[in-house]
């Protein structure tokens, strides 16, 4: 078993772990009545596009997600809160600089004693969460567990169905595909998002991610007999038809969507092995991005 799989395979004990951070978690991620802004780059961006989602429909205040590199201090936040693993993303740490003074600034981070700590008020620790594998799955889906039970949702079923996913028969067989298109809606967009990055970094595939109904708004057109459409979390049975109509081969199944992005990194895993690519060293990929 490489890495990525090992680590993969770990993650419904390390989201009970991260289960036991729920209350300083409930006190930095769910700040009732406060304006916040989640910050990260590629996978840490979909994370924060997805619990920026998660805490507005819990109804504790508006906030907002984006890619780090892309931060301008044009609107006023209450709360800034950077999700990065190694605490070392060049993009972040300048995010982190340029927000105003007078606002708190919240690290989710993997390591210690790395710069994001310096620019930051408070920091939630996911050491336990961390990874040797370039290729991000359990910090990433630990963030979204702790962030879901800080929002007040029972994780027990979710931590079950991502035992079941570990078990599960991969939806088809990975040789018979070359194109993945994932489809969310609400905060598994994000999921989507992530999910597709995923088949990209370990196996080099094509893959694309979209809310779930703009499927129909031109990505349909390149769909056919070696693509799978996978839907994630509550996605309209309809559209199922629609994949079918292409050629393609949809999915989905009835396991809380985070268990889902298990069975999907599971996939990814299995096509990169069908390709005889090794996850364990993504092409042109670092466990951080350190721009000179």
């Amino acid at each position: 078993m490489n890495v990525t799989a090992a680590e993969v395979a770990s993650q419904p004990d390390v989201w009970s772990r991260a289960l036991d951070l729920t209350d300083p978690a409930r006190r930095e991620l769910a700040a009732p009545g406060e304006r916040m802004l989640v910050l990260g780059c590629g996978t840490s961006w979909f994370v924060a596009e997805s619990i920026a989602e998660l805490r507005e429909s819990a109804g504790l205040g508006e906030t907002d997600a984006l890619c780090a590199s892309e931060y301008v201090p044009r609107r006023r936040y209450d709360r800034v809160v950077a999700v990065t693993r190694s605490g070392t993303s060049t993009e972040v740490l300048e995010a982190l600089r340029q927000v105003p003074a007078g606002t708190r600034r919240v690290a989710v981070t993997a390591v210690e004693g790395e710069p994001v700590d310096d620019l930051t008020d408070a920091r939630l620790l996911l050491d336990f969460a961390d990874e040797r594998s370039v290729v991000q799955t359990r910090f990433p889906t630990s963030v979204l567990a702790l962030a879901r039970a800080a929002y007040g949702q029972e994780l027990a079923r979710t931590i079950e169905d991502g035992r079941q996913a570990l078990r599960a028969e991969l939806p088809v067989d990975a040789a018979g595909i070359d194109h993945l298109v994932f489809l969310g809606t609400g905060w598994t967009v994000g999921l989507a998002h992530e999910a597709a990055l995923k088949v990209r970094e370990a196996a080099q595939a094509y893959s694309e991610s979209y809310p779930a109904m703009d499927f129909r708004h031109g990505p349909v057109a390149v769909a056919g007999p070696r693509s799978l459409v996978w839907s994630l979390g509550d996605v309209p049975a309809g559209l199922d038809d629609v994949a079918r109509g292409a050629g393609a081969t949809p999915y989905r199944d009835a396991l809380d969507p985070l268990a889902q992005l298990i069975l999907v990194q599971r996939f990814a895993l299995a096509l990169a092995a069908h390709r005889g690519l090794d996850p364990d060293t993504p092409r042109l990929l670092t466990r951080s991005v350190v721009l000179t």
